[in-house]
């Protein structure tokens, strides 16, 4: 019966991951991107200063400063998605499934724009007065009460998008790689360390929002720079591969030759599936973090927000696309995910030193993702229902860890592209709708920044 379940996942995934959402995704992030007349890029230096707390003002409504509602964002996108959701496009789609990531992450860019500029100029609250953000709140404010089921559509498919299945299975799957844990002793071994890692994520979330986002702070720059470091370590030791594999990239992402024999299309989705797992631009889980912020300013946060596909994708996923093929080992490779980042990191750097660094980014990558994405699935509850039941959701969201670490890999992927299609058709479609009044509330603060009058 399991078996027939994962066929049946596996085949939706790839219906629902047609060419419809990916003009959805890449046209209406595209659409964005010129529609904004390019405004926001040109103040990507406003925005750092906004992150580090030049506007922040402690009357403003709102749980997280910018810096931690950013953190917290990205500790959520900059993940096992960036390790492991690479090694897979390559695996799948090739060198060329990188272009394709890079492209997404322009578009999304614009697309965190508008979707968090309107999760702060559409929030709601709860039954207990506390601001809550999101595309379900969106909808529902920004749209009317009559679009309600569309942001119901989308809170129930949040449910199982923000899972921690795919984070919690390759968590576990790295841990046992590097400790090379006998083959018949792997079941045991998974759920221990499922257990393990739930009680550690248990102790921060039901900590709420304000813990989470207090970890995130601390957490991402550390793992961004260690992570940073190694990669270049890597290209130091590679560096007369470097110029080839750009080349690589660019040529084979117009033609698919390496792993799908011309098969362009598939290899456009391969890229933009693991873009969309990596920095979420337009799945709509980032405007739940996003607008909790403290501020009365929406453009500013979707100036902040902006940054985070910056980051995640064309930094952080790139080292690592060039740390696998500058080793080498992904041609002809018989593993996938996090193993591949393993061999890729081991083949370069001596004494195993690869897997021991690599282990420890994973830990930090991984932790910080599963105590974000606890906050994701409580909004979604609790919208459906109210704050009460939804702080269940974390019990449900902890048992998940532990059954997410013995499953398979290929089930847990098709189970969350999935619903990340589901959810990316209510976000991108309401922020489609409301993207004249984000750029008019725009034009105002770009003239009242440039007056000074804030």
């Amino acid at each position: 019966m399991f078996l027939s379940i994962q066929d049946l996942v596996a085949q939706f995934s790839s219906w629902v991951w047609g060419i419809p959402l990916l003009i959805l995704l890449i046209g209406g992030g595209l659409y964005l991107f010129i529609y904004s007349g390019l405004v926001p890029f040109r103040y990507i230096g406003h925005a750092v200063a906004i992150l580090r707390g030049k506007y922040d003002k402690a009357d403003s409504p709102g749980d997280l400063s910018h810096y931690e509602a950013l953190s917290s964002a990205i500790a959520a996108t900059v993940g096992m998605g960036n390790i492991s959701g690479v090694a897979i496009a390559i695996a799948t789609g090739g060198p060329g499934a990188i272009f394709w990531m890079w492209v997404s992450a322009f578009v999304g860019m614009a697309t965190k724009f508008f979707t968090c500029s309107l999760s702060v100029m559409y929030r709601g609250k709860d039954e207990n007065g506390n601001v809550k953000g999101g595309p379900m709140y969106v909808i529902t404010e920004g749209l009317g009460k009559r679009w309600k089921p569309l942001a119901v559509f989308f809170a129930s498919a949040g449910l199982i998008g923000t899972l921690p299945a795919f984070q919690a299975n390759q968590l576990t799957q790295t841990l046992i790689d590097v400790f090379q844990v006998q083959e018949t002793n792997h079941f045991t071994a998974k759920l221990l360390l499922g257990i393990t890692i739930a009680i550690i994520v248990a102790m921060v979330i039901f900590g709420g929002i304000k813990r989470i986002g207090s970890v995130a702070g601390k957490l991402v720059p550390v793992m961004v720079v260690v992570y940073l470091i190694t990669v270049l370590t890597i290209l130091f030791l590679r560096m007369e591969q470097v110029p080839g594999i750009f080349s690589l990239i660019f040529e084979d992402a117009f033609s698919g030759k390496s792993v799908l024999g011309g098969a362009l299309g598939v290899l456009i989705i391969t890229g933009v599936k693991r873009a969309a797992f990596s920095n979420e631009a337009g799945l709509g889980t980032a405007p739940m973090m996003h607008g909790t912020a403290k501020t009365k300013e929406p453009i500013r946060e979707g100036l902040v927000a902006m940054l985070g596909p910056a980051i995640d994708t064309l930094l952080v996923c790139s080292l690592t696309a060039l740390a696998i093929l500058a080793s080498g080992v992904w041609k002809g490779f018989e593993g996938n995910g996090i193993s591949m980042t393993l061999a890729a990191f081991d083949a370069v750097l001596p004494h195993n030193i690869g897997s021991v660094i690599l282990t420890i980014c994973v830990l930090i990558f991984a932790f910080s993702t599963l105590f974000t994405y606890s906050f994701y699935g409580l909004s979604c509850l609790s919208f459906l229902t109210n704050t009460k039941i939804g702080k269940n959701y974390n019990y449900i969201y902890i048992l998940t860890i532990v059954i997410a670490s013995i499953i398979k890999l290929d089930f847990v992927i098709n189970l969350i592209d999935s619903a990340y299609a589901l959810m990316a058709i209510p976000t991108v479609l309401s922020t489609l709708i409301l993207a004249p009044k984000v750029k008019r509330e725009a034009r105002k603060y770009f003239q009242k920044l440039k007056t000074n009058s804030f």
